[in-house]
């Protein structure tokens, strides 16, 4: 009997947080895409001076004021002591001890060594721990990390970070119908999905480190490729997964003591998706072979999966306004690919599960529950491809 795709997609994300994936510290620059295994936290006040915020003059006092040098963004900054003393000061400089206010240089007048000027009323320069103070969590464990973070990681004077390793994922890909390069002909068609996964594999936050394509239809043909790929965290395998004269994923699975997590979803397309765990550890996601229905496996269940093994949050569907009708397919949630217009969501043509055109000019998928459809101008749950 399917299961429903949400419960199916919690089940899958549990089982990824049984199964957490081993914590590295790698260098910052090598950190985008990982996911944090413990909070970032602030090393220092930020900024951890007083810094200015403008090009011009910290004085002392009121003026006119004697200069009695200048200060550079990088350099530390002598004390003013004296009332009636200002020192040149640059943007991101720090602001020396004493310093009452900032003149900038575009509101002030200099001759010789002595500069005038009315200083604004806000204060011209950030103070130590503006932005955040020592010790002071600013993403807790499980945020996914970006260049932004990157940068302000870097800030804060962090050379590297404590992440999960990146999911190591094996891709097979079955079928004797199945060509990997040149025109297709005399009954075989190009492999689509071998080509294509690894990049979809790549922008969700895994590495791709195994490819093996194509696997002839036997049974001893599918257990050797299973074997061979068990280094891998998630082996990925395409095609194979109903019950027909060459499908042999189920049987080889069950002779390497499998347990199913997921098997099959009350989906379409791609209803014959599967998650199961080898006795190695390894989880084997069986994805459709037609090449929609392989996507929307790979959105529905290895997406979570891969997000609860690096303690990442499940992921969440967003909302957004239908600008066509879409229709529900019974007992079954609807995946229909839908592209943005303006601001509206319109359904997508050529969408067979079977077909390629659709996919790569949609943007994600409308959810349509069981029992529903959707109608123009209806907020719908979306879910957005890689």
């Amino acid at each position: 009997m399917p299961i429903d795709w949400l419960q199916a997609r919690r089940a899958v994300y549990q089982a990824g947080l049984n199964a957490p994936l081993p914590t590295v510290k790698v260098l910052l620059e090598e950190s985008d895409g990982l996911v944090l295994a413990e909070p970032l936290a602030t090393l220092t006040d930020l900024p951890a001076f007083p810094t200015s915020s403008v090009d011009g003059y910290a004085v002392r006092a009121t003026g006119p004021w004697r200069v009695i040098g200048r200060v550079l963004a990088g350099g530390e900054a002598p004390s003013l002591t004296d009332d009636g003393t200002a020192m040149e000061i640059a943007t991101g400089a720090m602001v020396p001890v004493g310093t009452t206010a900032i003149v900038r240089t575009e509101e002030s007048s200099r001759t010789g060594d002595l500069v005038d000027g009315q200083p604004r009323r806000v204060p011209e320069w950030r103070e130590p721990g503006e932005e955040a103070r020592a010790g002071e969590e600013l993403f807790p464990s499980g945020t996914r990390v970006n260049p932004g973070m990157i940068g302000l990681a870097a800030s804060c004077g962090y050379d590297s970070i404590h992440v999960k390793r990146a999911p190591r994922v094996a891709l097979l890909v079955f079928g004797d119908e199945l060509l990997t390069q040149g025109l297709p002909s005399s009954g075989r068609v190009r492999d689509a999905l071998g080509p294509a996964l690894p990049s979809y594999l790549k922008r969700m936050g895994a590495d791709c480190v195994r490819v093996i394509a194509p696997i002839e239809d036997t049974l001893d043909a599918h257990v050797e490729a299973l074997q061979q790929a068990m280094e891998a965290d998630v082996v990925c395998t395409t095609g194979g997964t109903m019950h027909g004269p060459v499908d042999h994923l189920h049987p080889a699975l069950n002779s390497l003591g499998a347990e199913y997590i997921v098997n099959t979803v009350a989906i379409r397309p791609g209803y014959p998706m599967m998650v199961s765990r080898l006795k190695s550890g390894t989880f084997v996601a069986g994805l459709p072979g037609n090449p929609q229905s392989a996507v929307v496996a790979l959105m529905s269940l290895v997406s979570p999966l891969l997000a609860g093994l690096t303690g990442a949050p499940e992921p969440e569907l967003s909302q957004v306004t239908l600008g066509g009708p879409v229709p529900g397919r019974g007992d079954y949630t609807h995946l229909a690919l839908v592209r943005r217009e303006e601001q509206t969501w319109v359904p997508a043509s050529h969408v067979g599960s079977s077909m390629l055109r659709g996919l790569a000019g949609s943007h994600g998928f409308a959810v349509i529950p069981p029992h529903g459809h959707g109608l123009p101008g209806q907020q719908v749950d979306f879910l957005e491809l890689p």
